[in-house]
């Protein structure tokens, strides 16, 4: 009934295998993965017919999440998966952003990824795994896919490279970054890291890509007992007017390319492309068979030029850093903002300090977890001169925001030193080259101007390439239209000291160690470069946050103290809040936070909670009221909830016939402490004081 073929690897001490012809045998391509006890089933089909009016790879790749993969029931009203959460939106994205560009160039058939997380075993990385089944899968259908690819993720601790290191091990770890790409190159890096040098970054990059080489012949033997027959994919001859319009296009294209200004170059560029599908679609073919031609010249254009002249669009050399203009403290009611300009790229980024209950919650496969520093990325149509749908947030938002996140994260302090929930907004402005890494600059900027303690300032730049053959040029600072037109998007942030974010995508059949090296060495001169103009404006986080930002008050008390705190039915900490008007939050640590509107507030909440957890000095006076009266003395509440007994003889210096006679319920009276008993009952005089 089933033609199963599978293939094992004892992958450094882990078992991964590959399977297919079990489970989803109509597909074009099927393969479940395993890593460890992690499963995902992942499929690739395409259309099989090629619509001719589309002039890109219609792609769509989606990581999903079960629930039941880790024994879960999905929170929520609905109980069972929706819209995909943030971590599916990214993982698609890192399957997506290396397998997109081996696909043949004239293959416009729909095609579709989808991996499901079948079975989570809470250790093994079901990213890592999907990638490699979606390879995998590509492999064997047929389709003209010029992989395989394979992926790693690698952690460096104690000096040491970590191959797929486990959760436990990812939490000590300095690095975090995965990497895939062919046997010949590295295609794609994203990562985290604390400050480490490039030297120890371009290290973890070659060694996960080596370790990774062993899997790529697992798919090959899969893909030699399985593989379906090759799909044929007809390339375009050129049309026969092709000569002709490319004599036009350069002449036409050429000067408008030397325009500076992004606005009046695309304006003049969008009226040459009509002018000139105008005049050749009334002589034979369509338009679209005209715009592709056009777009293949303009590239040779611009590719050409910068190559043979080492001059770009802007006019800029290879290595300048455009203009850049800082601006911070530009909202007078927002807690921290920023305006970062560099060139025609602009964001506006703005921090918003909150308490522990604005913390996002996460329903992961991990279990529920809490973030307290939330970046969000905005790339409105007008930032580009354009009319757009606005919506809900698209996944290139999404993950420009978390590469953001990922670049700041490492210099966040740890929040028992500040404990706010911070969330940071980029509104990207202006854009024309590498918007994210303008997020990263302005979010450094933001936060210093909130107030909020980063170890140190964070910059970004992205990179980019132009190759023919084996002649190349590495472009500091690229543009939108250098990254559109060249084969490489290399982005790098961190401190003066070291790399905290890497991401990297190409577009060509991998990358050499020797285009890594000067990529890494440029991208660390311009990115101190940046933080040198940075400096000029802010270079450390503000004393004090600012007059609209919460103020907090923190108060380390003992965990036995925490139920007085908080009272029978939170019947305390209701009257401390009330009576303040201050927020009060206590954690299971006995870590108390208060949130202020005023400082005066804060002090009146903070003195009410001291007095609760505060033990009573002997000889120390307080000042207290009489709650009871007995025949022997008076109770006095004197320390928050504590109360103690003034002995009727304590109450004058001569004899008292009455404790009435002296003191009365609801009585303000001093007192002083004299003394403890073996019960821990506080006796108290006020005749002493």
């Amino acid at each position: 009934m089933f033609n199963v073929s599978s293939v094992q690897l004892d992958w450094q001490g882990l078992n991964l295998k590959l399977e297919t012809g079990m489970i989803a045998r109509q597909s074009d391509g099927a393969v479940l993965a395993t890593l460890g006890n992690t499963s995902v089933l992942c499929t690739v089909n395409a259309s099989k017919e090629s619509d001719p009016n589309l002039d890109f790879f219609p792609l769509s790749v989606h990581y999903i999440e079960k629930a039941y993969a880790a024994g879960k029931i999905p929170g929520g009203f609905f109980k069972r998966e929706g819209r995909p959460s943030e971590i599916e939106i990214l993982n698609s994205r890192l399957i997506d952003r290396p397998m997109r560009p081996l696909f043949h160039k004239d293959f416009k058939n729909e095609t579709q990824i989808i991996c499901t997380v079948l079975n989570y075993d809470g250790e093994n990385d079901p990213a890592i795994c999907s990638l490699i089944g979606a390879s995998a899968a590509a492999t064997i259908a047929g389709l003209p896919f010029l992989g395989p690819i394979a992926a790693a993720r690698v952690g460096f601790s104690d000096g040491e490279f970590i191959l797929n290191p486990t959760k436990e091990e990812l939490n000590e770890s300095e690095l975090d970054l995965v990497v895939s790409g062919t046997k010949s190159g590295v295609l794609m890096v994203e990562s985290e890291a604390k400050e480490l040098s490039e030297e120890i970054m371009l290290g973890a990059v070659q060694f996960g890509h080596k370790e990774s080489q062993c899997v790529i012949d697992k798919i090959i033997e899969l893909a030699e007992k399985s593989a379906k027959d090759s799909w044929e994919v007809k390339s375009k001859d050129k049309p026969s007017f092709h000569s002709d319009l490319e004599t036009l296009a350069k002449k036409t294209f050429e000067p408008i390319y030397k325009i500076k200004e992004k606005k009046k170059r695309n304006d003049s560029l969008n009226d040459a492309r009509s002018q000139i599908v105008s005049k050749f679609s009334q002589e034979e073919s369509d338009a679209n068979e005209i715009s592709d031609s056009i777009k293949n010249i303009e590239k040779e254009i611009v590719r050409g030029s910068i190559l043979k002249t080492g001059k770009r669009i802007d006019g800029r050399d290879l290595d300048t850093v455009r203009d850049i203009d800082v601006k911070v403290d530009i909202l007078n009611n927002v807690h921290g903002s920023a305006l970062f300009t560099r060139g025609e790229t602009q964001a506006i980024v703005t921090t918003t300090l909150g308490t522990s209950s604005d913390e996002q919650m996460l329903d992961t496969l991990d279990g529920d977890l809490k973030e307290k520093f939330l970046l969000h990325y905005n790339f409105p149509p007008f930032s580009v001169n354009e009319v757009g749908r606005i919506g809900s947030t698209g996944r290139r938002e999404v993950g420009h925001g978390k590469l953001a996140w990922r670049s700041i994260n490492p210099v966040l302090k740890e929040m028992d030193d500040f404990p706010y929930t911070l969330r940071v907004v980029s509104e990207i402005t202006e854009s024309n080259g590498s918007s994210s890494m303008a997020t990263v600059c302005g979010t450094s900027l933001s936060l210093m101007d909130a107030g909020v303690p980063i170890k140190k300032p964070v910059a970004g730049v992205a990179m980019g390439l132009i190759k023919e053959n084996e002649e190349f040029v590495v472009l500091t600072d690229i543009l939108g239209d250098e990254d559109h037109l060249g084969d490489m998007d290399f982005k790098v942030a961190g401190t003066n000291e070291g790399i905290t974010a890497l991401q990297m995508d190409i577009k060509v059949d991998g990358i050499t160690q020797e285009i890594m090296n000067v990529a890494l060495s440029k991208a660390l001169v311009a990115r101190k470069h940046i933080l040198k103009e940075m400096n000029k404006v802010i270079n450390k986080a503000r004393e004090d946050t600012k007059p609209s930002a919460p103020k907090i008050i923190s108060i380390k008390i003992d965990k036995s103290k925490i139920r007085e705190v908080i009272g029978s039915g939170g019947k305390v900490i209701k009257d401390i809040c009330e009576k303040s008007g201050a927020k009060v939050e206590i954690d299971d640590h006995g870590l108390i936070s208060i949130f202020a509107s005023t400082s005066k507030d804060g002090e009146v909440a903070r003195e009410m909670i001291n007095d609760i957890v505060a033990e009573p000095e002997i000889g120390k006076i307080y000042e207290g009221k009489v709650v009871k009266t007995t025949d022997f003395g008076a109770f006095v509440n004197f320390l928050g909830s504590k109360d103690g007994l003034v002995h009727i003889s304590q109450l004058k210096e001569e004899r008292v016939e009455k404790t009435t006679d002296v003191v009365n319920e609801g009585d303000m009276v001093k007192v002083k402490v004299i003394g403890v008993d073996d019960r821990g009952k506080v006796k108290l005089s006020i005749k002493e004081v």
